[in-house]
Parts: structure tokens; sequence; C-alpha cells
């Protein structure tokens, strides 16, 4: 089952985001005031999604076609044992534990310049 986080505020007005088997499972508002950009809204909205581990490819390159160009989007879901982190026009996968696949999403995210706390996926 592959599960995963998208933010409301990082998708492009007028996305459209239909892959089979996608399903919302809890939608929550956070203040993240403290480690936002000026950017980036002060509240998020956090929908958690779940779906089947075989449209994996499908929803990456929706959302790095859907995501808002710009310094602070990504959204990130795993996939059986691989983590998936997508960013505007770029995605990256590893397996779960490669610290050196990590490693390398989080530079590309601190290139972007979104904020360390925000780069806390494991």
């Amino acid at each position: 089952m592959l599960t995963g986080t998208i933010l409301a505020e990082s998708l492009r007005v007028g996305s459209d985001l239909s892959v089979p088997s996608l399903r919302v499972v809890r939608i929550r508002r956070d203040d993240v005031s403290a480690s936002s950009t000026p950017t980036q809204p002060d509240v998020f909205t956090v929908l958690q999604f779940e779906a089947d581990d075989a449209v994996a490819d499908q929803l990456a390159d929706a959302l790095a076609e859907m995501l808002i160009d710009g310094p602070n989007w990504y959204a990130d879901f795993r996939a059986g044992a691989e983590h998936v982190v997508v960013f505007p026009g770029r995605i990256f996968r590893y397996a779960v534990g490669d610290e050196d696949g990590r490693a390398a999403a989080v530079a590309y995210g601190r290139q972007l310049g979104i904020p360390e706390p925000q780069l806390d996926w494991r």
C-alpha cells in the first residue's frame, strides 16, 4: 500500500489529480508559521493519502507536473520499500533506509530553498 502526503497549497490552480485507487485518508490544517518562508502561507492543508503500489509511477509523474514551480514545494510517499520525493519537474526514488538516496533528495530541496524543518521525511 502506497502512503504519503500532499499539501493542498503546493498544487497549481486548476490541477486535477486523478489516479486510480488514490484515496484521501486524513485532512488536517497545520500552523507552520515558525518554519514557513516568505513565499509560503503560515498554514498548510495536509492531505494524507493512500493508493495501490502499482500506481506509484503514475502518481509521481502527475505530481511532478502539478506542483507549483518555485522554491518551496514537494510531495512524498512510500510505495513498498521505496520512498518517492517529488519536486516540480523532478522525482527522487530511493530504498527506505538508503541514506545516500535520502541525502540527494534533501540536498535538492535545500537548493530550492525548502526550510530544514520541512525536509524531515523519513
